[in-house]
């Protein structure tokens, strides 16, 4: 078994403690993806892992291995940074089985292992290449496939396309999803990018200021979120949030000018609480009034509506097919009371 564990892991720099007593359990073969905005903490916890930064408290077990303060070469992990990193003078054959070399294997084993993962990852044609001869999703390959020749128990991942294009990261991400599909190792993956954690993902870990908010299956984090920042980060738009008050057993939102009605147990007569709702469960009545069309994004299948209140408050929704808002128009809105999702405003919790 080659899954990961952390426990009680503490971070500090000196007296600054920015990954605070982690627990974490990661499955044999799981993909899971850290995400968080800057700052919160995820590549710290990746490299905590790799061995290179020293874990202050707690256990880190690969395996059934305490791997706490082992030397990262000891480890059996490979790491794939952004940067590439690769020797501009060497080939690519040469780049993927420089490690094995230093190590002492024999040419043999090393030709037959890096033929293996160029056979993986397409990079047959280009063996015989410098990495200035090849495009950035290429040298990413090549980054790739030095770690798949190591025979790693586990492969980290940290923010590998960040450098690429967007028609790039596309297919780098269906490349890696599909090269875990093949080899079925454990892979931790680090990225900003939610739209990268949502697709590769079997299990997300939310991270913020240090502290998972929460883990779980990437459509688990999108219907049931625990808390608003994890509603808000988890999906593209973001969930709209609007200001309330429970009223009669609604919630009173004076950005709509209405009251709302959810199947959601509400707190006390007069609780102020946030309602949320993501834009494709939003309807626009373009009959209606009250809310101004600022921008519409037309992206063909789909339009993106953004729309002000006199509140100030913003709401982004989806729109499909052929009856859609246009900007200068004024509009209302309405949906579903079982889509309402509603937090506390004064500790961001979900309300259930």
């Amino acid at each position: 078994m080659t899954g990961v564990t952390l426990q009680k892991a503490i971070k500090r720099y000196g007296d600054v403690q920015v990954i605070h007593g982690v627990d974490l359990e990661i499955e044999d073969g799981e993909f899971c993806v850290f995400v968080g905005p800057s700052g919160c903490g995820k590549s710290t916890l990746l490299r905590m892992i790799a061995g290179l930064e020293e874990t202050t408290e707690g256990q880190i077990h690969i395996g059934s291995r305490d791997v706490t303060r082992m030397d990262p070469s000891d480890r059996g992990v490979a790491m794939v940074f952004h940067t590439y990193a690769l020797y501009p003078h060497m080939t690519v054959e040469e780049n993927m089985g420089f490690g094995l070399k230093m190590n002492g294997v024999e040419r043999t084993e090393i030709d037959k292992k890096v033929k293996g993962a160029s056979d993986i990852l397409k990079l047959d044609q280009y063996l015989k290449r410098k990495p200035k001869a090849l495009s950035g999703g290429q040298r990413q390959r090549v980054a790739i496939g030095r770690a798949i020749v190591r025979g790693p128990e586990v492969f980290l991942f940290d923010e590998p396309l960040s450098n690429l294009d967007a028609e790039l990261r596309v297919e780098m991400r269906v490349e890696i999803a599909r090269l875990h599909q093949e080899i079925g190792a454990t892979m931790i993956y680090v990225t900003h990018d939610q739209v990268e954690a949502m697709t590769l993902a079997d299990k997300i870990v939310v991270l913020r200021a240090g502290i998972i908010e929460q883990v779980g299956a990437p459509l688990e984090l999108y219907r049931n979120p625990d808390n608003k920042f994890v509603a808000g980060f988890i999906g593209s738009p973001s969930m709209n949030f609007l200001n309330g008050t429970v009223k009669g057993g609604k919630i009173d939102v004076p950005a709509l000018g209405q009251s709302v009605e959810t199947t959601v147990t509400l707190p006390a007569e007069g609780t102020a609480v946030t309602m949320g709702v993501r834009p494709e469960h939003i309807i626009v009545e373009q009959a209606g009034s009250g809310l101004n069309v600022e921008l519409t994004e037309a992206l063909g299948g789909v339009s993106y509506t953004h729309l002000s209140a006199s509140t100030g408050e913003a709401i982004i929704v989806e729109e499909r097919g052929d009856e859609r808002a246009s900007e200068g128009d004024t509009v209302s809105i309405s949906f579903e009371s079982h889509r309402v999702m509603v937090f506390d405003a004064q500790t961001e919790a979900r309300i259930r």
